[in-house]
């Protein structure tokens, strides 16, 4: 039992009300009970950025380097995910995937995957073109793997009961805008509202916001969220995609590529491509932040990236811009899909760390200084690994008080 000291509010303020922020609160009443947490979250409600614009999936682990973080959250995190949606009667369902391979070029990357995937502990099974028609009957492919422990569920409902399960105090509509930290004593945090709110100890799971919190509190993160777009479509003839239908990765890049994805509603949502956004919360080419355009374009990362991976970049660009293309890109894995079936949906946006050398943050990264713990790199799979991240943030924020 943690009791509060004369003065604090709470013994740990977490910043950030997404599913990464409200596990960790929830992992932290689990673990030492009378323990007061307060959440504060800019937004009206939860999960309200990364949590609720993505695809819905739980990830089974197959593509995370063996002993990551990723890979061992993943596979850990899945399963505790499955469980904890059947405890509490959140819509759920265990689908598997299909990884195809369209191009020759691809055969040894997916056989690499067969390979990560049986190291990570996750059963896959190999297919021959014609046994793709078992699983998916409109996709054409070379080869591909079933994949079976992958899922889809609703991560905002998930989000609401870990909220609701926390018993912690959380306040929605409050932006931070100054930490004071004081090693010896706590931290205090100035909202926008000109509300003063003490801890002992502060945890930033502020996802798209997270570097610009722990510079707040007076840490040097050593690198930026450089925010990508992902741009969805919703597929007009959902009777074509049964499943969950992925396309073989680039290991060069964390994202996954245009993606078939059967959510619980019935629909199928396509994509997302990864574009450059224009402001952390830039869901659409429309909204622009100059402070934060700035922010990302002064980072020596940013060019780095840019230099890199330009024909990559060029490729996402042109599906962005263009319908024709994307259809294309979604005509690779399933022929039958036309321009005509699929609808714009929302976008979301990855929240992305790079070093300054330009290097894409490929684990999560979770940091602490004096009094603080910073999450600074969780985009996916992070709502799949939640659970076991809350649990590891947790420790970290109770081993500082």
């Amino acid at each position: 039992m943690v009791g509060v000291r004369t003065g604090y509010d709470c013994d740990v303020l977490v910043i950030g009300g997404g599913i990464v922020g409200l596990s960790t609160a929830y992992a932290i009443t689990r673990a030492a009970p009378g323990t007061r947490v307060t959440v504060l979250e800019k937004e009206p409600g939860p999960a309200r950025h990364q949590t609720g614009r993505n695809s819905g999936v739980i990830h089974s682990g197959v593509y995370y380097r063996p002993g990551s973080l990723k890979a061992r959250y993943a596979v850990r995190g899945a399963a505790e995910m499955v469980k904890f949606c059947a405890e509490y009667g959140i819509p759920h369902a265990v689908t598997g995937k299909l990884i195809v391979a369209t191009d020759r070029a691809e055969l040894p990357r997916l056989h690499a995957l067969v390979q990560r995937g049986r190291e990570n502990g996750i059963p896959v099974r190999e297919l021959g073109a014609s046994q793709i028609a078992e699983y998916e009957p409109e996709v054409r492919g070379l080869a591909a793997i079933h994949v079976g422990t992958t899922g889809i569920c609703d991560f905002v409902a998930v989000a609401r009961q870990l909220a609701h399960g926390s018993g912690a105090e959380i306040r929605y509509g409050t932006r931070v805008v100054r930490v004071d930290r004081r090693p010896e004593r706590g931290v205090a945090v100035l909202t926008a509202a000109g509300d003063v709110v003490r801890g002992r100890v502060l945890v930033n799971c502020a996802g798209l916001q997270c570097d610009e919190i722990a510079r707040l509190t007076g840490d040097d993160p050593d690198m930026r969220i450089v925010p990508f777009r992902g741009e969805y479509y919703e597929l007009a003839r959902p009777e074509l995609v049964r499943g969950l239908v992925y396309p073989v990765p680039d290991p060069a890049f964390p994202f996954l590529g245009v993606h078939l994805t059967r959510g619980i509603d019935g629909g199928v949502h396509v994509g997302p491509n990864a574009v450059p956004a224009l402001a952390r919360e830039g869901y659409g080419w429309g909204t622009v932040r100059l402070r934060e355009l700035g922010s990302t374009l002064a980072w020596p990362g940013s060019w780095q990236i840019a230099r890199r991976h330009w024909r990559y970049g060029t490729g996402e660009l042109r599906r962005s811009l263009s319908k024709a293309a994307f259809t294309d890109a979604v005509g690779r894995l399933l022929p039958a899909v036309a321009e005509g079936d699929l609808v714009p949906t929302a976008a979301g946006v990855r929240a992305q760390a790079v070093l300054r050398d330009g290097t894409l943050v490929d684990d999560f990264l979770i940091r602490e200084g004096p009094r603080a713990v910073h999450v600074l790199n969780a985009p996916s799979p992070a709502a799949t690994a939640s659970l076991p991240i809350g649990r590891e943030v947790a420790r970290r924020a109770l081993a500082a008080l």
